[in-house]
C-alpha cells in the first residue's frame, strides 16, 4: 500500500466542517498546515480508497492528505 499514515489535529468549525491545523509524522515531527488550497470528495489514484481529500500546503510542500473512514493519510512518493 502507498499510504503514510499520520496523526492529525484538526479544528471543528461550528458549521460542521473539519479543518487540519497540523500533521504529526511516525517520528513525532510535528509540521502545521500553513494554508488549505482544496478540500472536496476524492479517490485516493496511487493507493486506492476515497475520501475528503484535503490540498494542503505545509513544509514549503503542496501536499494531498486523505480523511477516510476516520483515518489520515498521505500518498507515498
Amino acid at each position: 500500500m502507498n499510504r503514510c499514515y499520520v496523526e492529525v489535529l484538526c479544528r471543528h468549525t461550528l458549521q460542521g466542517e473539519i479543518r487540519p491545523v497540523s500533521i504529526i509524522w511516525n517520528n513525532g515531527v510535528e509540521y502545521k498546515i500553513d494554508r488549505i488550497l482544496q478540500c472536496c470528495p476524492a479517490a485516493s489514484l496511487k493507493s486506492g480508497g476515497a475520501g475528503m481529500r484535503y490540498t494542503c500546503l505545509f513544509n514549503q510542500e503542496c501536499r494531498y492528505l486523505f480523511h477516510d473512514h476516520d483515518k489520515w493519510f498521505i500518498e507515498k512518493r
